[in-house]
């Protein structure tokens, strides 16, 4: 870290027990990420429930170099933290699964979702319960009447738009699936 942890409480005393609570899962943060420019934590009592005790609000501030994430754990209607560690703790969790974001997103390792290839129908054959589609770049796929989801092969028209996944097949490209694409639905 390059400036030092900044602790701060409110409406409670400074306890030396959860200050070092704070310092430990501080410390913690530097194994998921080596950039962490600055870390400031506010430990607060939110009111006293004479039967229940008091809840705990913990707030957690990084700051990377080109963000502030922030971490939060309140007590809420369901859920009172009502002893401060676990307060802390789940904040200091909910930190790191931010920091580990944060460096998969820095190394590019976040999985990026390709769209399926797409085309449209341009051939049926009944006769040999097969077909052909026409990808985006003109090439020409085989499919057979086995390979389409979600629809019927008698259904399909020439012209309608399909996803598929290809695969090389004995004479060339083939869709092992073919999807019809809806009315509805945006191909990104």
């Amino acid at each position: 870290m390059q400036t030092a942890l900044q602790i701060a409480f409110r409406n409670l005393e400074r306890s030396p027990a959860v200050e070092a609570e704070v310092r430990e899962h501080a410390v913690h943060l530097e194994k998921y990420c080596d950039q962490i420019m600055g870390c400031r934590v506010m430990v607060e009592a939110m009111h006293k429930h004479h039967a229940r005790g008091n809840h705990y609000h913990v707030r957690i501030d990084v700051t990377v170099p080109d963000r502030e994430l922030v971490a939060s754990r309140e007590p809420d209607e369901h859920h009172a933290y009502t002893d401060v560690y676990v307060a802390i703790r789940d904040a200091f969790d909910s930190m790191r699964r931010q920091l580990e974001d944060y460096m998969r997103r820095q190394r590019r390792d976040v999985k990026a979702h390709e769209t399926p290839p797409h085309g449209r129908i341009t051939e049926l054959l009944p006769d040999e319960a097969s077909g052909r589609i026409e990808t985006l770049e003109g090439r020409l796929v085989y499919f057979h009447s086995n390979s389409v989801i979600n629809a019927e092969f008698e259904n399909l028209k020439v012209g309608d738009e399909v996803r598929f996944i290809e695969e090389a097949g004995e004479r060339g490209p083939q869709a092992s699936t073919v999807q019809l694409v809806g009315k509805h639905h945006i191909v990104g």
